[in-house]
This record gives structure tokens, C-alpha cells and sequence, in this order.
């Protein structure tokens, strides 16, 4: 057991933040999310109602708190079995528990240097440089509230974590169960669809560090980082079975303009299309996603299996890392290897595939915007 683990030291950290996306937990909560969510598009009200219905489908809760409620109970007992003394805290960028509200209670209960984990686990604006740019707002707030920049917290976000075997193995799991629910006459040729989030494909290629951003579409870090990690649940699956599987990656939510180019094909699409091609089954695995919230709940669980229902295609929707007690151990190991980092001191760095573990600190130039935002937790942080 490397020495980080045999003695858990998180040290300079004295607090992590759980940072997520938030998301409605009633009716009423509904439209004023949305609000969050979409401000400064100019979306109206109406549209934004239309949008709901999948969440008023859902009772008007989105599942994604009680499942980050859940993931700090897992944390709470992991740190604790493992003797980390390591205080946890959680905030969300649109919905309560607020990010501001979050760090502003950290630094008042006096926590000045605070490990952030962020609930997604791939390079890309939305689920990487934006969550910075959220940090960098919240302590402009506090800056504004009158807290001296000493007492202002360090926040550092920890690294990537789509292929540590914390969050891989997990899932691997979950294909095997879905594998194993599938009628016999067609599980061993059942086709693996990993599917994530679209985004934009512009915002594809300039994901990651910019050594690593394209203009020939081939996705920049947010696809190679994905690809990886199906890359690998394959083989793992293919070892467990004794059957090599295709496998591809496919996407789900698209949210844009029709006129925008997105990431193809969608996950509905593609289950028409393998049913053309004499596909028996599928397998849908949600690897560009922590938990079973609402974007896998209607998504795949309602949309594709509804579309699969109709093509007569069987399915079968494997599970997300969710509160798995192996995800929350990969989480304590993620805050002491960056902890000996900080420290100088060598870590063991985990990480599957061929892709190697990513960086700690976000370069300058990593998963722009179109608008250039100041953003915490980076080499170009205001925030040192």
C-alpha cells in the first residue's frame, strides 16, 4: 500500500468540497432552476416550461442531490474506516446547496486551503473550466462581502478521474450485470454502447490543454479521455466473458441550436441503426456520467429504452459509480496523492488505459470559452 494510503496525511488540506451541478427538488423548483441553468440566453419563461416536463414527468426532482447526499455519506464512512480527518462540505453551480453559500461557510469555520472534487470526470468547458470560473465568482463574492484576501481559501480542483480504477472497475461491474440480464440467445453478441453528454463539437476539439485541442473534429481530450475509458471497461469485459464485443461511443442530450454542430451519433439514432444492421441486443453504458441523475434517468432509461421497445431491440442500462464505496475510496486517494504533491513528497498516481493520469493544475488555455472568464484552480488562476 503506497505510504499516502497506509497514512492518510491530507495535509495543507483541511476541508473538501463536493461540487456538482444541483438540480430541482420539487415543482416549484422547476422553472426557477431552469432560470439558473440557462441565465443570460434570453430564454423565455415559456420554453423553459416546455423544458421542465421532464422533470415534472420525475414529480419535479431531479435525482442528482440526494445522490451527491448519498456520495458524502460514502466519503463520511470511507474517510472515517480509513482514519482521514478531512472535513466535507458541498456546493452546488444552480441550485441549493450554493456554491458562494458553500465557500462562504468553509471560510468561516476557518478552512484555508480546500480540495475540490468536481462531479465529472472528463476535460471540457462545461464539466472542467467552467466549475473554475463558478470558484473564481464565489470568491469574487466573498472578496465583495468584505473577507481580506488572507483569509480568502485556496481552492485546488483535483485532477481528471475518468480512468482511475475507482471509477472504471465500477462500471466495469455494472456491464457485466446488464451482460448478464440479457436473454441468453443474444448476450454474446450484444453490442456495447458507452454513451456521454453531447457538446458542441467546437468545444470538443478545444478541450484539454491546447497542445492537445484539434480542427479536424476529432474531439480534443473530451473524446480521446472517453474513448479511453470504454477502451478499457471492453477489454476488461471481454476477459471476464471469454467474448469480444464491438463497442463504440455514442452521445445523448444534445441542448443546441440545430444549426450548431454537435457530437454524433445520438444514442436513439444508433439503436435504430444497429437494429438495421441485425444488432440482437445492446448495452447502454453511461460512462460520461457520476450518477444516475436526470440526463440517464429520461434519457436512456425512458427515451432509448422506449425507443429500443419500439425497434423490438433488448437493452439493458448499466450502472453509474454512483455512492459505490470503491468510487469514494478513489476519492481519498485522488486528496492524498494531490496532498503529497503539494507537500513535494512523490505519489502513487492510479489510472487505467493509455492515457495516464492527468494533470493536477489546468494550463493556461485548457478548455477555453468563447468569452475568456477569470477561473480558480489553474495556472491561470487570479486566485493563487
Amino acid at each position: 500500500m503506497p505510504d499516502q494510503l497506509a497514512h492518510p496525511d491530507a495535509s495543507p488540506y483541511d476541508a473538501l468540497l463536493l461540487l456538482s451541478f444541483g438540480g430541482p427538488e420539487g415543482p416549484e423548483d422547476v422553472v426557477p432552476f431552469l432560470e439558473n441553468v440557462t441565465r443570460g440566453r434570453g430564454i423565455p419563461r415559456e420554453r423553459l416550461k416546455e423544458v421542465g416536463q421532464h422533470y415534472f414527468g420525475f414529480g419535479g426532482v431531479s435525482p442528482i442531490n440526494a445522490q451527491n447526499r448519498a456520495l458524502l455519506d460514502a466519503l463520511r464512512k470511507d474517510f472515517a474506516e480509513q482514519g482521514l480527518d478531512l472535513p466535507l462540505y458541498w456546493g452546488n453551480r444552480n441550485w441549493d446547496p450554493y456554491l458562494t453559500d458553500a465557500l462562504r461557510e468553509m471560510q468561516r469555520d476557518g478552512h484555508r486551503r480546500i480540495a475540490v472534487l468536481t462531479t465529472s470526470a472528463y476535460a471540457s468547458y462545461s464539466g472542467c473550466r467552467q466549475y473554475r470560473e463558478n470558484l473564481a465568482d464565489a470568491l469574487d463574492a466573498l472578496t465583495a462581502e468584505g473577507v481580506p484576501a488572507a483569509e480568502l481559501p485556496r481552492v485546488d480542483k483535483l485532477r481528471h478521474y475518468f480512468n482511475h480504477p475507482g471509477f472504471v472497475r465500477p462500471m466495469t461491474e455494472g456491464v457485466l450485470d446488464s451482460l448478464a440480464a440479457l436473454p441468453d440467445g443474444v448476450r454474446d453478441e450484444a453490442r456495447l454502447v458507452f454513451t456521454t453528454h453531447s457538446i458542441p463539437t467546437a468545444a470538443a476539439d478545444a478541450s484539454g490543454p491546447a497542445e492537445e485541442h484539434t480542427a479536424d473534429g476529432e474531439g480534443g481530450a473530451y473524446v480521446r479521455q472517453h474513448l479511453d475509458t470504454a477502451r478499457v471497461i471492453a477489454e476488461a469485459v471481454a476477459a471476464e466473458t471469454g467474448v469480444e464485443r464491438p463497442w463504440e461511443l455514442v452521445y445523448q442530450s444534445r441542448s443546441g441550436a440545430p444549426h450548431i454542430p454537435w457530437l454524433e451519433p445520438d444514442i436513439c439514432d444508433r439503436l435504430e441503426s444497429l437494429h438495421a444492421e441485425g444488432a440482437p441486443a445492446a448495452v447502454m453504458v453511461p460512462i460520461g456520467f457520476v450518477s444516475d441523475h436526470m440526463e440517464v434517468l429520461y434519457d436512456l432509461d425512458t427515451e432509448a429504452t422506449a425507443k429500443a421497445a419500439e425497434l423490438g431491440l433488448p437493452v439493458a442500462r448499466s450502472a453509474t459509480v454512483g455512492a459505490d464505496p470503491r468510487f469514494a475510496a478513489a476519492v481519498r486517494e485522488l486528496v492524498l496523492e494531490r496532498a503529497a504533491t503539494e507537500r513535494g513528497e512523490s505519489a502513487e498516481r492510479c489510472a487505467l488505459g493509455l492515457l495516464g493520469p492527468s494533470h493536477d493544475l489546468c494550463p493556461v488555455g485548457c478548455c477555453p470559452a468563447r468569452a475568456p472568464r477569470p477561473a480558480a484552480a489553474g495556472a491561470d488562476s487570479p486566485y493563487a
